[in-house]
């Protein structure tokens, strides 16, 4: 009997964590919107490097907001940076409210997007901070639904869900199934029990007094994940993080599975060194090692094909459920036959996050340190 039930029991924790995703899933997405009349000024920080595809489109996105009153300021480190005449033509077409341009070669750590942060801090002119990836596309109420958690004082940092454009070739679905099927499932799943203690880097927003309280962007400058740095530190001194009802798109360059998967594992090595207890334990949820526990501890025979065949049938539904219902990426169901690829190459990413420290990050090499501070590695 025993021995019949463990190809069950290994598959279980998955299923389970699937089950409760869509729990915490179905909580956030029918809670009401925070009121609508609250519309504080706000300062946009974009910190750009190099030029994105759709750059002027994404960039225009937030220059369009629909929102009374707001300052957009773009980041740079070099004056040779060709990003900048995209700049200068958003200046000239949005002239009633033009963003302004900060150039700055300053260093102040490794990391060289919280650089540009500190750089136009000193410009910023108002209370409520946002910072936004430069691959980001947003739509018009982006602003009012990201603000609107402000409305209650004990809120300290607003944070956003965010998936992929998609793309074009295999790789790049590869990536935005992870997004809408790992990705935002956990965070979900997170926030659902224990409350969220992190921001996602696409897209943030907090108060000036709270970021002030923990140091400002300085305190940020030698970690890699600052966007969880960020968070968490606003969480522990005391404020309170929400997640906004806006889901924001990253439009990507086509890219090779190779520098795909380097990008994943340079996300899981971040992951494990800054929440390790949590990354640890979600290797039992993932569906991949459930399947080969359950085919290596019981030796095959047909309990171990049904119990793949239900793995497999309810990894499909709950991505199903976030593709078609939550998050509304248009990858399934057609894109369903390359979940369990998908699925494979993240349980390898995550082992092998195990196996070392380095990470390249924008065309440099860097040492991962415990806690996630980073040394450049010449």
């Amino acid at each position: 009997m025993t021995k019949d039930l463990l190809p069950y029991l290994c598959i279980l924790p998955s299923c389970l964590f699937g089950v409760l995703t869509l729990w915490c899933a179905a909580r956030f997405f029918r809670q009401a919107p925070p009121r609508g009349d609250f519309f504080p000024p706000v300062t946009i920080i974009k910190p750009v490097k190099g030029l994105d595809p759709d750059a002027f489109e994404n960039f225009a996105s937030f220059c369009s907001q629909e929102y009374p009153e707001f300052q957009i300021i773009f980041a740079l480190a070099s004056p040779d940076d060709p990003v900048i005449p995209i700049i200068k033509r958003l200046q000239a077409q949005f002239h009633d409210n033009p963003p302004e341009l900060v150039i700055d070669g300053t260093t102040h750590g490794a990391n060289g997007k919280v650089g540009n942060l500190i750089n136009a801090f000193p410009c910023a002119r108002h209370d409520i901070i946002v910072i936004a990836d430069s691959d980001v596309r947003v739509g018009p109420g982006y602003l009012r639904a990201t603000v609107a958690p402000f409305a209650d004082p004990k809120v300290g940092l607003v944070t956003n869900l965010y998936r992929s454009a998609g793309g074009s070739g295999g790789a790049n679905v590869i990536e935005a199934l992870g997004f809408s099927t790992e990705m935002i499932p956990n965070v979900l799943a997170a926030r659902g029990l224990e409350g969220l203690s992190f921001a996602l880097g696409a897209s943030m927003a907090c108060r000036r007094e709270a970021l002030l309280q923990i140091g400002g962007f300085h305190t940020l400058a030698g970690f890699l994940a600052d966007d969880y740095q960020l968070g968490n530190r606003i969480a522990r001194a005391g404020w309170r993080l929400e997640l906004s009802s806006e889901i924001v798109i990253c439009h990507s360059r086509g890219e090779s599975l190779r520098q795909v998967l380097s990008r994943q594992l340079r996300w899981c090595r971040t992951m494990r060194v800054s929440r390790p207890g949590g990354y640890l334990v979600s290797g039992i949820t993932q569906p991949c090692w459930g399947g080969l526990v359950a085919l290596a501890s019981s030796g095959g025979g047909a309990d171990v094909a049904t119990a793949i065949t239900l793995l497999l049938l309810a990894r499909g539904l709950v991505a199903l459920m976030f593709s078609r219902c939550h998050v509304r990426d248009g990858l399934l169901p057609g894109y369903l036959w390359l979940l369990p690829l998908r699925d494979l190459l993240y349980s390898l990413c995550w082992a092998l996050s195990f196996l070392g420290r380095r990470i390249r990050w924008r065309g440099e090499l860097f040492d991962l340190q415990p806690g996630g501070m980073i040394v450049r590695v010449d």
